[in-house]
């Protein structure tokens, strides 16, 4: 009940609050190819991220803090499951803004509908 309430919190906050930032990551080849929390494949060659409350579908701007690089993704897949990270992007995604460990400035630019697509 406690984890509900919290993640309900969150996502009330993220609702209101249309940017923030924090500890960025890629995850990549041991996942490729594999189903990801929103039912897709994941494909580690498209433009995609992975976040703890965010709805699927939701199109976030990323930008790398020291490289001011941008890259628009959709959320696809929960995560990132390591203390003190907001966001985990794809390969691709993570290399068009050169960040494999970074930090990052996230612009929600338009909310998902949340909704399960098996593929």
């Amino acid at each position: 009940m406690k984890k509900i309430l919290l993640s309900s919190i969150v996502m009330s906050i993220l609702m209101f609050s249309q940017a923030f930032a924090g500890n960025t990551s890629y995850y990549g080849n041991q996942f490729h190819g594999k189903r990801a929390a929103n039912g897709s494949i994941y494909n580690m060659h498209e433009l995609t991220a992975a976040h703890k409350t965010l709805p699927f579908g939701t199109k976030v701007k990323v930008t790398n803090s020291k490289t001011k690089e941008s890259v628009i993704v959709k959320i696809t897949d929960r995560g990132p499951y390591i203390k003190g990270r907001v966001l985990d992007l794809s390969k691709a995604a993570s290399n068009k803004i050169n960040c494999k460990l970074c930090n990052t400035d996230m612009k929600i630019i338009s909310y998902g509908d949340g909704k399960y697509r098996k593929e």
